[in-house]
Parts: C-alpha cells; sequence; structure tokens
C-alpha cells in the first residue's frame, strides 16, 4: 500500500513473504497466487506491496535468466503486487524444521553472503514499479556473535564497500538506487542500533544503512526515540524499517507466567530472551534456556524475539510490545519529514505460535495478515 507524507513523499507499506516457506521460483510465482493476491482481495486494495524473500536458488535463477525476472515481474502486475523491498536476511532452508542458529550462515564474513545480496539488489532494481526508482533490501546484522573476530570483522566491512561499489554500478545503468540494511538482532554483532553506528560509520556509505526491526528494537528495550535519535545523529540512514512485535512477560516470576511462557518455546526459531536489570541486560540465546531454573533473572520483565500478530496479542497474562512499534513509527514517519519510506510487516511465525493459535488453513492466515496490515494501515493514517 501507498500512503502521501504530509512532505509530499510516497510511504511504502508491505509485508513480508518469509512467512511462506519457498525456496524456488516455481514456489515463489505459487505464493504469489495462493497467499499474496488472496491478501490483498481481503484489503479491497487495487494494489499491494510484498517484501520478498528470494532463497539463494530462487534469486540465481532470475539473476542468470532474464525470461525468468519477466515472468515474476509479469505474474506481479497481473495480481496486483508491487515489490520495492526485499528480506535478504535468510539465505536459504527458512522454511525448514529447525531453523534456529542457521539462519546466521552465511555471514558477511563469507563471499557468498555478498555474492548473495548483489544478486538481490540486481533483481530488485528490475521488479521495481516504473515508477518508482528506489528499493530497499535489509540484511544481516554482520554475524552471530561467537566466532567473529578482528579478521572476520574487517572481511566483512570490505564486503560492504565492494556491495556499495555494486550498488553505484546498479544505479549507472538501470536508474534505480537500491540501498541495504544492516538489520540489529539479539545475540549478533549488531544487536542494537548503537552496535550499528560504529561498523556503519566504517563503511562510510549511505548506501549502506540500518533496518529497523521494532521486534528486535523492544526485545533488546532500546526506547525507540533514544535509538532513531542516536542514528540520525550519526548520519546513519535508516534504509527500511520492519514492524512487528515482541513477546513481553510483566511478571516472569510466577508460575502461571512461566507456564505461558513455555507455549511459545518451540523448536523451529531461535527466540532470545532479555532482561533489563540495575546492572544491563541480562540475555539467553533462547527462551528454554531462559525457562530452565536461574538461567535469566526474574525479578523484572522478560522480551522474547518472537514476532507475535500485531493485531492480536498473546492472551494474559502475557502482552506484546505493540506500544513500542507505535511508539517507533512516530518518529519514522511522524516527523515532517520521514526517516525511512519503506516499512514491512513482518510475522514469520505464524505457524511456531501455540497451536491453538496457529491459522487453520490458508484463509485464516490471509485473514490475519489482512488484519496485520489494516491496523498498520490505520497506524499510519493517525499520524496524518
Amino acid at each position: 500500500m501507498r500512503f502521501r507524507h504530509p512532505d509530499g513523499s510516497t510511504v511504502h507499506l508491505a509485508y513480508c513473504t518469509n512467512v511462506h516457506p519457498a525456496e524456488t521460483l516455481d514456489g515463489v510465482l505459487a505464493q504469489l497466487r495462493d497467499h499474496c493476491e488472496p491478501v490483498r482481495r481481503r484489503l479491497g486494495r487495487d494494489r499491494l506491496g510484498i517484501g520478498l524473500w528470494l532463497a539463494k536458488d530462487a534469486a540465481h535463477a532470475l539473476v542468470t535468466d532474464p525470461s525468468a525476472l519477466r515472468r515474476l515481474r509479469t505474474e506481479l502486475d497481473r495480481r496486483g503486487l508491487e515489490v520495492v523491498t526485499l528480506n535478504g536476511f535468510p539465505y536459504e532452508g527458512f522454511g525448514a524444521e529447525e531453523v534456529k542458529y542457521r539462519v546466521y550462515k552465511p555471514d558477511w564474513a563469507d563471499p557468498e553472503r555478498l555474492d548473495h545480496t548483489t544478486a538481490l539488489a540486481r533483481v530488485l532494481a528490475g521488479l521495481l514499479p516504473d515508477d518508482v526508482t528506489d528499493g530497499t533490501i535489509s540484511t544481516l546484522p554482520l554475524a552471530w556473535r561467537t566466532a567473529y573476530d578482528d579478521e572476520r570483522a574487517e572481511t566483512a566491512r570490505t564486503a560492504l564497500r565492494t556491495l556499495a561499489e555494486r550498488l553505484d554500478a546498479i544505479e549507472e545503468l538501470t536508474g534505480r538506487s537500491i540501498r541495504v540494511g544492516l538489520e540489529p538482532e539479539p545475540g549478533c554483532v549488531v544487536e542494537t542500533t548503537r552496535d550499528a553506528i560504529a561498523p556503519l560509520t566504517a563503511v562510510g556509505h549511505d548506501r549502506i544503512g540500518i533496518c529497523v526491526d521494532t521486534c528486535h528494537l523492544a526485545t533488546s528495550f532500546e526506547d525507540p526515540h533514544t535509538a532513531l535519535d542516536a542514528l540520525t545523529a550519526a548520519r546513519v540512514p535508516v534504509v527500511k524499517s520492519q514492524l512487528s512485535a515482541a513477546l513481553h512477560a510483566e511478571h516472569p516470576h510466577l508460575p502461571e507466567v512461566r507456564q505461558a511462557l513455555s507455549a511459545f518455546a518451540e523448536p523451529r526459531f531461535l527466540h532470545q530472551t532479555r532482561t533489563a536489570t540495575a546492572a544491563g541486560l541480562c540475555a539467553t540465546d533462547d527462551l528454554d534456556e531462559a525457562l530452565a531454573g536461574d538461567a535469566l533473572p526474574d525479578a523484572s520483565p522478560w522480551r522474547a524475539h518472537f514476532h507475535v500478530p500485531l493485531h492480536a496479542a498473546p492472551a494474559a497474562p502475557l502482552t506484546s510490545t505493540l506500544p513500542v512499534l507505535r511508539s517507533a513509527l512516530t518518529r519514522l514517519v511522524g516527523d515532517p519529514s520521514p526517516l525511512t519510506r519503506h516499512l514491512e510487516v513482518e510475522t514469520y511465525t505464524w505457524q511456531a505460535l501455540p497451536p491453538e493459535s496457529r491459522p487453520k488453513s490458508r484463509t485464516q492466515l490471509a485473514e490475519g495478515i489482512a488484519a496485520e496490515l489494516t491496523l498498520a494501515r490505520d497506524l499510519l493514517t493517525d499520524l496524518g
């Protein structure tokens, strides 16, 4: 969906297709037919933005075969869909039964990550609508924190500089400007927006910035206005923002709260869990680890990296961090000029929810995604 900002610019709202597992081009085309177009129809829109996730095989097919790219572009147009942003974080296997730490490979010290992101940029330049010249891609925040030394850090910085040069060349060739944003995530080298400033300043190119995921922001107990003000002061561009909400437990010491949280401890995705104490942030890599004994202090609220549906907070005694999203959105697009013009609803965990909350059919999933987009639309229109 497109929105007119008071400054006259267009703000794009999309939903991310990584909720629909597909590794091949044929799988992506099936997503458009079976999921994306039905969501658009439920919203009653002539056109719907989607943030495509393209696994390595799909991206390779599109970048090496011009007819495949034309086929995808034709299908998007035919189904009333448009693409201005890609999710370039997962490389492959995001629909596997167990993802966990695998999602952080390859990292930015591995040449495959540079090659894949370059391919995505070339594909996106060919998918942008005729009246849009700017595209964005979100990507891994350098690497998972372990096995990342000074040598790998320098390799990653060099790769990002090379990527910036390639993005310059793409614009020169196509007239389309593609930018890439590191997406801070708990447990990674770049866990917070603050962590992003030094490496992005070192890269020193305005095509390489940050993707602010509001679930990750909340999980790390970052104040949205403080974080975004710091990025603005450091001149780090907010390339895009993913609108998402984390799982919040106000009283994790209570047995009934622990029992409720245990329903979200599932084997597929990593659910990093954090609590803010007087001594600083305390952390575990996964929710089941936090629930085991005294691995995490429980005198203060816990937040877990679990993307819960925006429109449907978990049942009491749990809640979501939707207020953090609202606050962040006020700063992202509520000022006289927006910090970013690309917004993407990203709830990829529908089938990881507790069984009673999972959609039982494609129709129910489409209804849920449409309800999330409706909420996001209403938040934007409330901001004017």
